[in-house]
């Protein structure tokens, strides 16, 4: 078991979904959390007065996360930790479709979320921490970055180059950092709802992801979370630097 009182972790998208649920799990241990977002969670603010703290943070905007960066707030939030985790799990879905009906602003939001702001902050991550001797980084990946879907290539494509990064600098093999690119699994969310919600000409895959919800195949948020924080504090973390929640070895 971590030891709640010299750790310290930074959430992005931390005010719904799986980010929520991560970010209220690892409050719930007593640990300290930096959660990142455009919005806030007014309910985790209430709940955790001492421990919860956050910055409203546009990060699919790169001069807006540049700004963030440029601050010592993440310097100052690590101070005096043993042991602290980026949970990168700020994501988003679209563009859905097509080449031709993407539209190429949307494109580059999409790619700033889900690869540049990532990538960014580990770095960031890295260079504030350098006297923490126990450094973990997770980037929230999917399935789609490793099986490709019709309409999916801007966050097939994206999700892919996370895993790509984590596996390259597993091999960097870094002083006291630990990262692994995991798949949370099919879970019941937002993007569930958006998936559902898209034309099938432009997602021609939409009835299977239908057929799920109808099913009960979907996890919850909560359990999908539970998952992601037990394997972030285990000895096997970062063993395998692509992973998936399902598999992994926790003991």
């Amino acid at each position: 078991m971590q030891d709640s009182s010299i750790t310290r972790a930074i959430v992005t998208g931390h005010t719904r979904g799986i980010g929520a649920s991560i970010t209220a799990q690892l409050l719930e241990q007593g640990i300290r959390v930096l959660g990142l977002s455009r919005g806030t969670n007014a309910t985790l603010a209430e709940q955790f007065p001492q421990t919860f703290a956050q910055d409203e943070v546009d990060l699919a905007d790169a001069a807006s996360i540049e700004r963030w960066i440029a601050t010592p707030r993440l310097q100052d939030f690590l101070a005096g930790a043993q042991r602290v985790v980026l949970i990168n799990n700020a994501g988003m879905l679209g563009p859905i479709g097509g080449l031709e009906t993407q539209d190429p602003v949307s494109i580059a939001r999409a790619i700033q979320l889900n690869v540049a702001t990532p990538m960014m902050l580990a770095a960031a991550f890295a260079q504030a921490s350098t006297n923490v001797t126990d450094r973990r980084i997770v980037h929230v990946s999917s399935g789609a970055a490793r099986n490709a879907y019709a309409g999916w290539s801007i966050y097939c494509g994206s999700k892919a180059a996370l895993d790509h990064h984590a596996r390259a600098l597993a091999i960097d093999a870094h002083r006291s950092i630990r990262i692994c690119s995991l798949a949370p699994g099919v879970v019941d969310t937002q993007m569930q709802s958006e998936i559902r919600d898209t034309a099938l000409e432009r997602f021609p895959d939409r009835q299977r992801f239908e057929a799920l919800k109808r099913d009960a195949q979907l996890a919850s948020p909560d359990e999908s979370a539970s998952k992601i924080v037990a394997y972030l504090f285990s000895d096997a973390f970062g063993e395998v630097a692509a992973e998936d929640v399902r598999t992994v070895r926790t003991a």
